[in-house]
């Protein structure tokens, strides 16, 4: 059984979001299967995860940076703490061997995404949705007078 599996109270009925959580959540899984069997394609699978995964928060940072989010907010902290760890099992896995790590780190992401998808994601659509942000092209139909790290830390809880 996998680590985690998509469901529908993951989505956050924002399409480009959603997408990318759901494409998280299968590479997940693959990395996952071949770290229950080590073997010459756990590397690649792994630096496929670690692509995707810094894409996905650059995204996401840069939607947040378009919004008014300060540069310094608690969900990119996030972003940046969960690159740094995959970037460690990323270099011990290659230069040390150390595939059982990979092992650790898949339950942890998983028991990670969930309640950062729903809490500091799900803060971001909202604000994406009450500014009319369309992240696909970058432009806000409702932007905000001045921006409020109040407002933003309100939609995003467990910030602190």
């Amino acid at each position: 059984m996998s680590a985690l599996t998509w469901s529908d109270h993951l989505a956050l009925q924002q399409p480009l979001m959603d997408d990318t959580h759901r494409e998280f959540i299968d590479l997940l899984a693959a990395l996952e299967a071949a770290a229950a069997s080590p073997s010459a394609g756990l590397l690649p699978c792994l630096d496929r995860f670690v692509e995707h995964t810094e894409a996905h928060f650059g995204q996401e940072d840069a939607w947040m940076a378009s919004i008014g989010f300060q540069p310094e907010n608690c969900h990119a902290r996030q972003h940046a703490e969960v690159l740094q760890l995959l970037r460690e099992v990323q270099r011990r896995v290659r230069e040390d061997g150390r595939v059982e790590m990979v092992g650790q780190l898949v339950p942890a992401l998983a028991e990670w995404f969930v309640p950062h998808a729903q809490n500091m994601d799900g803060g971001l659509a909202q604000v994406m949705q009450a500014t009319g942000f369309d992240p696909a092209t970058g432009t806000m139909t409702n932007p905000p007078q001045a921006p409020s790290d109040a407002a933003f830390e309100a939609a995003a809880p467990g910030c602190h």
